[in-house]
């Protein structure tokens, strides 16, 4: 395997045709020889925290925020946060991810600590994400903390496009700021 890809970004391109990944952003939170799984950063589901725990867990929840579809895949609820006391793992610098029951109760019962709750996550067989990042059906950036907890979930695709745009550009724009043409002189 070549390059690890967790805690990068995948921005879907525009036409990718598959509908759960349109317009998405994904943080790749775990990759290897087994394959890849993230969550989509910008798909709000129409439920809170709130309405999900009760299915979930017996303990009393009143949290209002809303609860990320993570992708199409079910599975477990996954909580991204900036709680180190309860990390289960480090997915970018500051921000870290848990799953464990006990932990997701700490977390939707404090106001200390940023958190995310995801419902269903993105998987990928072995080799699988590389190929699609092969064959142009994914951009990838490096993800930030900000992206993460970024509360316009509408904008974050444009915006992470719009910040790749620059940085693909910017390089050729400042060489043509040093031209200096030989006739002036």
């Amino acid at each position: 395997m070549e390059e690890v890809l967790t805690g990068k970004l995948l921005i879907a391109i525009p036409e990718l045709g598959d509908p759960n990944f349109f317009r998405t952003v994904v943080l790749v939170l775990m990759h290897g020889n087994e394959g890849a799984t993230g969550v989509i950063l910008n798909r709000p589901s129409n439920e809170t925290v709130a309405t999900v725990w009760d299915e979930w867990s017996d303990l009393d929840c009143d949290c209002s925020q809303w609860v990320q579809v993570g992708g199409p895949v079910e599975g477990p609820l996954i909580a991204l946060h900036t709680s180190l006391a309860i990390a289960e793992s480090q997915v970018l610098p500051g921000v870290f991810l848990t799953m464990d029951r006990d932990h997701l109760n700490q977390l939707v019962s404090q106001e200390e600590h940023e958190f995310r709750i995801f419902r269903g996550y993105a998987g990928w067989a072995p080799g699988q994400l590389e190929s699609e990042i092969e064959c142009g059906g994914w951009l990838l950036c490096e993800g930030e903390f900000e992206h993460v907890f970024e509360s316009d979930d509408q904008a974050l695709w444009k915006m992470v496009c719009e910040q790749m745009g620059h940085e693909i550009m910017l390089p050729h724009f400042s060489q043509n700021l040093n031209f200096v043409d030989p006739g002036m002189n």
